[in-house]
């Protein structure tokens, strides 16, 4: 049905319920469906070149933006907490405090930088993030079919949509939720927009946005793509799912976290820096079944 689905990288706990599940998905069309993704190293790439890629908050490591000691302690934060973030061993109960911690720490160091809006563009262009490849596939086909695709990041939605803009694909059905900075006057960030996002609370942050959820009633199917555990939640604002299935990139740690992400999404890919999988479902659920 689908060959992308028989490639190695691909692991899946029920393949019949998946099959089963995107032929009900394509039975119902284009116009019963939503997308919901997360986008650092779900959409963006982890890695490329055996070279990590950086995320939104870490495009802002960058001479015109923050000076070398923050650039040192946003490091050190890192260092600290990320290894927790990915700690098969601990639970999303136990993540908790130490995301939240890490996450604050950050946006008080970028606030203490006075970091200017005028020089984002500038720093994403200087930067070596990416996209997915196939990206283009991806956004213009739900732009072409008139699919919305929510991004539900943790990351920061200034950077992220600069991202996309400059990769040409910040179409008009892509809606963004996300950590958005906040600038005085004369364009000086001074603080941080709403409620915090991190990688473990995004079902609060869906919750928050019902009203974006309630817009979409009549699109009852959902693909979603994530990266963390924490991304399976971002569907939570939905009142009424009929068939939902979940992509999750497995990026990192593979050995330590594969069988809780084949526990826990539909569909897992190992170490794939490209969208060929999520095309290839995409394009089988917007195409109409042959008579």
């Amino acid at each position: 049905m689908i060959p992308e689905l028989a490639k190695a990288s691909v692991l899946m706990r029920d393949r019949s319920r998946v099959e089963e599940t995107i032929q009900a998905m394509q039975r119902a069309g284009p116009d019963a469906l939503q997308v919901i993704s997360d986008f650092d190293m779900t959409l963006s790439r982890f890695a490329h070149n055996g070279k990590r890629c950086p995320t939104t908050h870490n495009i802002l490591d960058n001479d015109l933006l923050i000076n070398d000691t923050c650039k040192k302690m946003i490091r050190e934060l890192l260092n600290t907490y990320y290894p927790i973030e990915i700690d098969a061993t601990r639970t999303v109960e136990e993540k908790l405090p130490h995301m939240v911690e890490w996450w604050t720490s950050v946006h008080e160091l970028l606030i203490q930088q006075k970091i200017r809006r005028d020089l984002l563009a500038q720093a994403v262009k200087q930067s070596s993030a990416m996209l997915r490849e196939g990206y283009k596939v991806f956004f213009d086909r739900l732009q072409e079919q008139q699919v919305p695709l929510l991004i539900f990041s943790a990351g920061l939605g200034d950077i992220l949509e600069e991202v996309i803009r400059q990769n040409h694909v910040f179409h008009p059905n892509v809606h963004v939720i996300s950590n958005y900075m906040d600038f005085d006057q004369s364009g000086v960030l001074r603080a941080f927009k709403g409620q915090l996002i991190h990688t473990f609370n995004k079902r609060e942050g869906a919750l928050l946005h019902a009203a974006h959820f309630r817009e979409l009633k009549e699109r009852p199917n959902v693909l979603l793509l994530g990266d963390s555990l924490g991304d399976l939640t971002m569907a939570d604002g939905l009142a009424h799912t009929q068939h939902a299935l979940t992509i999750g990139f497995l990026n990192d740690q593979v050995e330590e976290r594969k069988e809780s992400y084949v526990n826990s999404y539909d569909i897992v890919l190992v170490k794939d820096e490209t969208m060929d999988v999520p095309n290839a479902i995409l394009n089988y659920i917007t195409t109409a079944p042959a008579k």
